[in-house]
C-alpha cells in the first residue's frame, strides 16, 4: 500500500513556543489512523497543518509523493482532495442541509446544481440524515450537524478525511451516532485520520494509534500495541483510566 499522506520532521510555532516538534507520521491507502493525547498536546494543531489551516514553520508534508510546502505545489485539487470534519461542524447556518452540502461541489468540483443535489441526497442518506434537506442548523441537534458536516466532505469525494474531535462538542448521547457514521465510513476503506478522545472508537477502528504528548509522538503501534502493552509511561499513565474500565 503507497502512502498517502506522509508527514517528515513537522515543526510549528507560535513565537517563542514550540507546539509541534519533529512530527513523523504515515497514513497508507485505506488506513484508519488514530491520534490520542492529552489535551494541549498539539493534536489539532498537527491536523491543521496537514490540511495548512495552519503554516508549518518546518519539515515536508507528502501528499502521495509530493511536497505540498514546496512553492510551486498546486494547492487547489489538494484542497479539494483532503477533507475535514470539525470539533464545530462549521455549517453555514443560512443555508439549509442541502444548500450546505451543495455549496463546494458547486464552487469547487463545478458540478451543476442538479447532479451537486443528487451527489448531497445520496451522501446525507449515508449518514441518516435525508429526511433533513430542508433544515436549517439552527433546526437540528449537535448530532445531526456534525453527520451533515461528515455528508458534506463526503459530496467532496475526498482521497483523505481528517477529523478533529468530531464528538468533542457533543452531548454525551450524540456521541454514539457520530461514531457509528465514521465506523462505517471507515469499513468502506475510507482513508481516515482522526483526533480523537474515544478510546474506544480508537481501539476498535484504527489500523494505527499515535500517542503525542507535549508536542511530540512518543509512540505509534497498532491498537493492541497501544492499549493492550504500550511501552512509554507517560502513554500507561494516559491510558491508566480506560485499561482499569
Amino acid at each position: 500500500m503507497s502512502n498517502v499522506i506522509e508527514v517528515k520532521n513537522l515543526k510549528k510555532t507560535f513565537g517563542d513556543r514550540e507546539v509541534l516538534k519533529n512530527i513523523n507520521l504515515n497514513v497508507k491507502e485505506n488506513q484508519v489512523v488514530t491520534i490520542i493525547g492529552p489535551s494541549g498536546s498539539g493534536k489539532s494543531t498537527m491536523l491543521r497543518c496537514i490540511n495548512l489551516l495552519e503554516t508549518p514553520t518546518g519539515g515536508e508534508i507528502l501528499y502521495r509523493g509530493d511536497n505540498i510546502l514546496e512553492k510551486n505545489y498546486n494547492l487547489r485539487p489538494f484542497r479539494a482532495k483532503v477533507g475535514m470534519v470539525f470539533q464545530s461542524f462549521n455549517l453555514f447556518n443560512n443555508k439549509n442541509v442541502l444548500e450546505n452540502c451543495t455549496l463546494g461541489q458547486i464552487k469547487v468540483l463545478k458540478r451543476s446544481k442538479e447532479e451537486a443535489e443528487k451527489k448531497a441526497k445520496k451522501m446525507l442518506e449515508s449518514v441518516g440524515m435525508a429526511a433533513f434537506v430542508n433544515a436549517k442548523p439552527s433546526q437540528i441537534s449537535g448530532g445531526q450537524k456534525q453527520r451533515v458536516a461528515i455528508a458534506r466532505a463526503l459530496c467532496m469525494d475526498p482521497d483523505v478525511l481528517l477529523f478533529d474531535e468530531p464528538t468533542s462538542a457533543l452531548d454525551p448521547e450524540m456521541i454514539g451516532e457520530v461514531l457509528d457514521v465514521m465506523t462505517k465510513i471507515a469499513k468502506e476503506h475510507m482513508t481516515m485520520i482522526v483526533v480523537t478522545h474515544e478510546m474506544g472508537f480508537a481501539k476498535e477502528v484504527s489500523d494505527e494509534v499515535y500517542f503525542m504528548d507535549n508536542g511530540t509522538i512518543l509512540e505509534k503501534g497498532t491498537p493492541k500495541d497501544i492499549f493492550e502493552n504500550p511501552k512509554e509511561e507517560r502513554t500507561k499513565e494516559f491510558l491508566q483510566r480506560y485499561l482499569n474500565n
